[in-house]
Formats: C-alpha cells, sequence, structure tokens
C-alpha cells in the first residue's frame, strides 16, 4: 500500500504542481482530482485515442465559456455533445449579451418585472432571447440542406459574429452533437420560424450515424463528462458500438441511488459495455465549475 502524502505549501505553487500533491495525497476529493488530470493527460496524448467531451448543467452562465472554447481550439477532444441550453448561453454571449452575477435570494418575482432569468446565483437579460430571434431569422435560409443537427450547429457557429464555442467547434472542424437540440432557446426560435411556414431539412437522427463512425472506427475511446443528463448518455450509448472506452473521468454531483444516468458510476457502465473492465476511470463528485478550471490549468502546462 503506498502512504497518503500529505499536501505542504511551503511557496508559491503553480496549478499544476498543486495537483501533483494532490494525486500524490491519493485518497477522497484530493486524490481524485489529481487522477482526473492524470488520465485526461492519458488519453490527450494517446494519439490511438478519440476523446468524447460530454457539457451539461449551467457551465457558460458559470463562467466556464472560455476555457470550453480554449479545450477545443487546443484540439484536446475530438467529438463533443452538449445541452442545447449550454449552447442557447453561448450563443447569447456570442451576440453581445451577459450574464450576471447575482444571489439565490433574489426575488424572482422582481426579477422577472426587471427582465431577468435566474440561473442560481448568475442572471441572464431575458432580451437574450430577443437578439436570438433576430439572428435566427435572418439567416434561417442559410440553413437549407444542413440535414444533420451537427452541420446545422457548425452553420450557427460559422455564422456566429463574435468568439463562441459552436465558432471553435465550426473552425476546429470538431463535430458539436446536441441531440435534445429542441429543448432549448435556439430550438424554440427555430420552431419558430418553422411555424411561420418556413422549411427545415434537419433530421433529428441523422448524427447518430456520425458519432457511432467515430467510436466505431476509433482504435481507442475516452470520455469527459462534465455533468450528465443527454450529454453523457449520448456518448455512453455510442460507446456500446465501439471498442468500448478505455479511459473515463467523469465531474459531477449527482448520486448513483436514485439510478439516473447523471449520477451513475462509470463502473456501472462495464455492465453495458461501454467501458472496459481494464480502463482507466475515476467519478470526481465536486461542482464543475470548481473542477473545470483547475483540471485545465493543470493540462495546459503538461500538455
Amino acid at each position: 500500500m503506498k502512504p497518503v502524502n500529505h499536501i505542504k505549501i511551503k511557496k508559491q505553487l503553480s496549478v499544476n504542481e498543486l495537483v501533483k500533491q494532490m494525486s500524490s495525497a491519493g485518497v477522497l476529493g484530493a486524490g481524485r482530482l489529481g487522477k482526473v488530470v492524470n488520465i485526461c493527460e492519458s488519453m490527450i496524448k494517446d494519439k490511438q485515442c478519440k476523446v468524447f467531451l460530454g457539457l451539461a448543467g449551467p457551465l457558460v452562465p458559470g463562467g466556464m465559456r472560455e476555457i470550453i472554447i480554449n479545450i477545443i481550439e487546443n484540439k484536446w477532444v475530438d467529438a463533443v455533445v452538449t445541452t442545447g441550453a449550454a449552447l442557447t448561453h453561448d450563443l447569447g454571449e456570442a451576440l453581445g449579451y451577459r450574464h450576471y452575477q447575482g444571489s439565490a435570494d433574489a426575488d424572482d418575482a422582481e426579477l422577472r418585472k426587471k427582465g431577468f432569468d435566474r440561473v442560481y446565483e448568475s442572471y441572464m437579460p431575458n432580451k437574450i432571447y430577443e437578439g436570438m430571434e433576430d439572428f435566427i431569422a435572418k439567416n434561417f435560409e442559410k440553413f437549407k440542406g444542413k440535414k444533420s443537427i451537427k452541420d446545422f450547429l457548425w452553420e450557427l457557429g460559422r455564422l456566429t459574429p463574435s468568439k463562441s464555442i459552436l465558432k471553435a467547434c465550426f473552425e476546429s472542424k470538431i463535430p458539436v452533437f446536441c441531440p435534445a437540440i429542441s429543448d432549448s432557446g435556439i430550438g424554440l426560435m427555430v420552431w419558430g420560424q418553422l411555424a411561420k411556414g418556413k422549411q427545415s431539412e434537419t433530421r433529428a437522427f441523422e448524427d447518430l450515424k456520425e458519432i457511432i463512425d467515430i467510436a466505431w472506427t476509433a482504435k481507442k475511446t475516452g470520455v469527459i463528462y462534465f455533468g450528465g443528463g443527454v450529454p453523457k448518455n449520448y456518448i455512453q450509448q455510442a460507446m456500446q458500438f465501439s471498442k468500448k472506452a478505455s479511459y473515463g473521468v467523469q465531474v459531477t454531483m449527482d448520486r448513483p441511488e436514485p439510478g439516473g444516468s447523471s449520477g451513475a458510476e462509470l463502473k456501472e457502465g462495464i455492465s453495458w459495455g461501454k467501458l472496459n473492465p481494464d480502463a482507466e476511470f475515476v467519478d470526481l463528485i465536486c461542482d464543475a465549475t470548481i473542477a473545470m478550471p483547475v483540471i485545465y490549468a493543470a493540462l495546459r502546462e503538461r500538455l
């Protein structure tokens, strides 16, 4: 057995130096965070491995947008699967809107009167939907012929007027999948155009072939989940058609006992044929807005 090595902070440390000490402690949250960085480093450096990134939860309202963009621009991942809400918040910022620091104890009725939507402690101006509606309406004809959601999102990223998660995916030619795009502000804006008689050729099931092809043709695969939900399950089911994930990292606050996918431990995926029994994997119970900056900063030093 290895001893638990105590973290010593005697001088100024880089994030990576601190994470290495956490890894050396080797247990509990600190040890697991250290292991997360080690496994992420291994899968990114493994040239045979295709890395799938799953994003769920209020990552953009929580200040993680630039880090996600950097991960994509660095080409550390080969496919991104996210929620429609994350892309809605992302597009809103790309159109010039911002999220604001607020309070969970706010009077929500007053916020409604003032035109703000609350995501726990983060506020979003409701006018974001007006700007998004105008943007989608102005560009709707350019989405014609985009038969998959991925191609629709790449085109949306191409058209986005400033830096965004979608633009980074388009410019880096990294597939971005959003199987529940209709469950979002973007979905509502597209539906609004359809309700006016405009036509769309985008089909909900087209992306399955592409994501399964990425997994199937890869010599090895790795998964990184921030949050769970649809993005996690969409990647997980692609793993069933591949050689099973050789690497796995999950950062979540959800619990496994209710039986939902978001809280399911990665090892549960072994029974489904989604995770290799010999895989390097770890589950970290942590708020993604705490873990993501630390993980990224440490990896940036290493890579």
